[in-house]
């Protein structure tokens, strides 16, 4: 017999830093109104993300109805790691007209196998040109 527990919800939360979890907004609101251990869910958060303290760790949690969860911890986003690899704060107000930094296409690529598992793309070639797309659209030139 098939004793699956039955998920009520799905929360995703984008901006949750690595090794830093507690139970300030915009977690703790989030995960209280599901009814999650908001404490239980901080301390295994933090302890599967403490070799990435300080980095943004986007996190899938799915509660279930007896009020337990998993969650899956994502990439970054290709925006943050674009910007860590030029070493800039943020993106170009104006892309089309000022540059911020250069990157390469091997840096490119390098960041498309790490992120390809959470990109909705089947090949390498495809996760290359969207992350192509994202750097041009925050103003960074790619070079070979």
């Amino acid at each position: 017999m098939n004793h699956r527990k039955k998920i009520i919800k799905k929360i995703k939360i984008q901006k949750i830093i690595g090794g830093k979890a507690n139970p300030s907004p915009p977690i703790g609101p989030i995960l209280g109104s599901s009814g999650v251990n908001i404490m239980d869910f901080c301390k295994k958060y933090n302890s599967k993300t403490k070799n990435s303290h300080g980095e943004n760790c986007p996190v899938i949690i799915t509660v279930y109805e007896d009020k337990s969860f998993d969650f899956l911890i994502k990439k970054p986003p290709v925006s943050v790691l674009l910007l860590k690899n030029i070493k800039e704060k943020k993106g170009s107000s104006e892309s089309n007209r000022s540059k911020i930094g250069k990157i390469s296409m091997d840096e490119i690529k390098i960041i498309a196998k790490n992120k390809m598992e959470d990109m909705n793309c089947f090949s390498i070639q495809s996760a290359i040109s969207m992350i192509l797309g994202t750097a041009r659209s925050m103003g960074i030139e790619i070079f070979d």
